[in-house]
């Protein structure tokens, strides 16, 4: 019977790996700190709005209001902004901000992005 406490220490590491998968995406889901958040409106304004339009209504790249992205997977916006779009003027981001960060300016387009704060 020398197998049970392997099969015990499997059994264990399995549940605390299943348990850690579904934390991951609570503690990523997190908003970012009203500092950030700043930073983030100001750097989606200023540099998103360079081709998205400064009201972000549209310009070299398509609108980012609510209405037209309303149909479309934030998951997809969400990757769209840390990979960009290859072959098109939609650069990555994923220097600047983590996929959480990305995802929140993904929640905040998606039901009306807030107004930049000096």
């Amino acid at each position: 019977m020398t197998g049970r406490p392997d099969m015990a220490r499997f059994t264990v590491w399995v549940l605390a790996s299943l348990f850690s998968c579904l934390l991951l995406p609570a503690a990523s889901a997190a908003d970012p700190s009203p500092d950030r958040m700043r930073d983030l409106v100001r750097m989606v304004r200023q540099d998103c709005g360079s081709c998205h339009g400064l009201t972000l209504k549209g310009g070299l790249g398509p609108p980012l209001l609510p209405e037209t992205l309303r149909d479309k997977p934030a998951e997809s916006l969400m990757y769209t902004v840390i990979l960009g779009r290859p072959g098109t003027p939609m650069p990555p981001w994923n220097a600047f901000m983590t996929e959480a960060e990305a995802d929140w300016i993904v929640r905040q387009l998606m039901t009306g992005f807030p107004e930049e704060k000096p």
